[in-house]
């Protein structure tokens, strides 16, 4: 089953702005190599998962994966062929609100190709352009 938060203050939230540039978690925290985000999106929880799943089986259980985003944002749906009135939809599914700069996943422990490929395998599942970053690039 997706990720999703344990409980929420509220159930339905407001759908918010999604302007500006990540102000926090935009930086390497974590591992040597990371891919950032390069567009506003909403990120649904099955697409972080099928990320997070292609990552780790080129990896295959060598290094260190963090994901560093978490759907915490519900998106409501009305049903089908509804009339309008009756409130809000009920919550049909999960989401992580990005900005650009924010940095999605990070690895460490392996080699610079091997981390290059895996989060290129991340990045085509992922509805946003993005870039791989490494530590030691950053430092120059």
């Amino acid at each position: 089953m997706p990720e999703m938060p344990k409980r929420v203050k509220y159930r339905k939230v407001q759908r918010g702005s999604r302007k500006g540039e990540a102000t926090s978690g935009d930086t390497l925290a974590f591992g040597e190599y990371g891919l950032q985000a390069l567009d506003r999106a909403w990120i649904k929880a099955v697409q972080i998962e099928s990320c997070r799943v292609a990552v780790n089986r080129h990896l295959k259980h060598r290094g260190k994966v963090w994901v560093r985003i978490f759907p915490d944002k519900p998106v409501s749906k009305k049903a089908l062929e509804t009339r309008m009135g009756r409130g809000k939809g009920v919550p049909e599914f999960w989401v992580a609100v990005v900005k650009n700069g924010r940095m999605l996943f990070e690895i460490d422990g392996v080699t610079e190709h091997i981390a290059r490929e895996a989060l290129r395998l991340a990045a085509s599942k992922l509805p946003i352009r993005t870039r791989f970053v490494a530590r030691h690039a950053a430092l120059i």
